[in-house]
């Protein structure tokens, strides 16, 4: 979190807020009779009219807030900002929750906030209350072109949503597509394994590395748009894949940027970070280049076809070729914005947290050799170094999904998953929750909660091993939820659980792997870069020694 940026803009707005209620107050109190104020007031004078001020204020939220879940003291204006410190949200909202509960309140400037940090809170939101708090709390960086209706991530709750969803579920994410589209996931991973030998092989010295992170991010991107348009989309030639890139990355870190705008609806009109104008023009580049894709098709529709060739059906032609009821959901996507905004979000979200996933994954196995070698002598034990892995042979490499599940704990993808919001007052567990309110599930806290987890700070793969090979992230085990649960529950699941494992089994099984020279396991950063997605705040660099006579992956 920019907190000297957010402090500074905070104290000028609690300047601002002060010199305007002292004219507020002013005008009041030539309106009303001066004794009937006075003895509210302190004798000193100057310190008067910021405690009436701050009584005044205090009671109109208490009179808004009903019971409240309990949080800390807030300032007048600014809430609770500048109790969050320097660390990153997620660790700061942490810290609070040991002193305040497992559900608090925060006031970040005007907004009310609600963070829920343990399993059983969060059990008691998706099981008893996942409707009501299945809203969207929209931030200024959405809104506008980007926004709602197109967005299956941001849309509220409702019809449209559903049928955003249903699309996913049955079309894109159904168990028979993902089995037919195995032969494409082994074709990008295994692009990834040829791009990192052809740059070990440039390696000058032991003292370089690559950025593993950028060669997993080139098989997720291809991944997504041979899913998407049936092609790929990123290669050293390819200049529309790598402004896209650029463009979609930016919009990532623009939306986990922490924006006035959003505490202080007073300032939405100034922009004053500059983050929703920032955020449009990259959203609009990347509109442009998806439009591109999206044109040739349509065009290769209106000629007949496909010239002939014989592809399976990928998800644009899904979304071309939709037809809806015309009542409760379009008839067809008519605009061709609907459709740039989806597919704009399936390569973010889709890139965004297998990169950082995977690259946490490679992190702590070399901050851990000895349980990188146990990985790594499952996967030579199964498979030989002739043979190809192939997705099936996942279900016989539990360690190996140990150590996807523990690297998901410990680093999930979106600390507070998407924010939710009230869609209307509810209780939960005998607290207020107004209409309105944004939700953070402080799923990173879940999952280092000591009360569940033995050592949670250690990453240790054998805590998913037998008994509890059966906990998992598809939403229904609260102590372990980095995708969510209930009806706004991440639908890439089913993807996910495909890819995560093939990929890191073939870079163990492809490579052995050292970290650059003058560099040791103990010294390595293992710090986060807070965006929408939690990122290393220092790329992974790592020399990859090809392992005698290995072949990739297959289906």
């Amino acid at each position: 979190m920019e907190h000297n940026e957010v402090v500074g803009l905070s104290i000028g707005v609690v300047l601002i807020w002060v010199a305007w209620s002292i004219i507020l107050l002013l005008t009041h109190l030539r309106r009303h009779r001066l004794e009937e104020v006075a003895g509210h007031l302190p004798p000193e004078p100057r310190w008067s009219i910021i405690l009436l001020l701050t009584h005044l204020r205090r009671h109109r939220l208490e009179e808004v807030a009903g019971h409240l879940p309990p949080g800390p003291r807030w300032w007048p204006v600014v809430g609770n900002i500048f109790q969050l410190g320097s660390s990153p949200p997620h660790e700061s909202f942490a810290m609070l929750a040991r002193k305040h509960g497992p559900i608090m309140t925060l006031w970040l400037g005007s907004m009310s906030t609600v963070v829920i940090s343990s399993s059983q809170v969060a059990r008691e939101m998706f099981k008893n209350h996942d409707v009501v708090l299945a809203g969207r709390k929209i931030y200024e960086a959405m809104k506008g072109d980007y926004g709602n209706e197109g967005s299956l991530i941001t849309a509220q709750y409702g019809p449209h949503w559903r049928m955003l969803r249903r699309l996913c579920t049955t079309e894109f994410f159904v168990t028979s597509r993902l089995d037919a589209m195995c032969h494409v996931r082994a074709k990008c991973i295994n692009g990834m394994v040829q791009f990192i030998e052809d740059a070990a092989s440039e390696l000058s010295t032991k003292t370089d590395g690559i950025d593993l992170g950028r060669f997993i991010f080139l098989m997720a991107f291809n991944l997504i748009g041979n899913l998407m348009f049936s092609k790929d989309l990123l290669d050293p030639k390819s200049e529309r894949g790598a402004m896209f890139f650029y463009h979609a990355g930016r919009v990532m870190e623009l939306a986990g940027k922490p924006n006035m705008a959003d505490f202080f609806p007073i300032l939405r009109w100034l922009d004053p970070q500059g983050i929703r104008r920032n955020t449009q023009f990259h959203v609009e580049k990347a509109f442009e280049i998806a439009g591109e894709f999206i044109r040739e098709r349509m065009e290769s529709m209106e000629n007949g076809g496909y010239d002939g060739i014989e592809r399976t059906k990928d998800f644009l032609d899904v979304l071309l070729e939709y037809r809806g009821d015309g009542v409760d959901e379009p008839s067809r996507f008519s605009s061709s914005r609907t459709v740039n905004v989806i597919v704009f979000e399936m390569f973010t979200a889709g890139t965004d947290t297998t990169t950082s996933t995977l690259e946490w994954a490679m992190t702590e196995l070399l901050n851990n050799p000895k349980t990188l070698k146990k990985v790594q002598a499952e996967l030579r034990s199964t498979i030989s170094s002739s043979n190809k892995l192939q997705e099936k042979d996942i279900e016989n490499l539990p360690y190996l999904k140990a150590v996807i599940k523990e690297t998901l704990r410990l680093h999930p993808p979106l600390p507070f998953l998407v924010p939710h919001m009230a869609m209307d007052s509810c209780k939960m567990l005998g607290h207020h929750i107004p209409k309105g309110t944004q939700i953070l599930v402080n799923v990173w806290a879940i999952g280092r909660d000591p009360k569940t987890w033995e050592d949670p700070l250690l990453f240790k793969p054998e805590r998913f091993l037998e008994p509890n090979t059966a906990v998992d992230y598809k939403g229904q085990h609260f102590e372990f939820i980095p995708f969510g649960s209930g009806r706004r529950m991440c639908p890439a699941v089913p993807l996910v659980s495909r890819v995560l494992p093939l990929a890191l089994g073939s870079l163990l099984h492809s490579f052995d792997w050292v970290l650059p020279e003058g560099l040791e396991p103990e010294n390595m950063d293992m710090t986060e870069r807070m965006g929408i997605t939690l990122r290393k705040s220092v790329p992974l660099k790592v020399i990859p020694i090809p392992y005698k006579g290995h072949v990739g992956c297959s289906i």
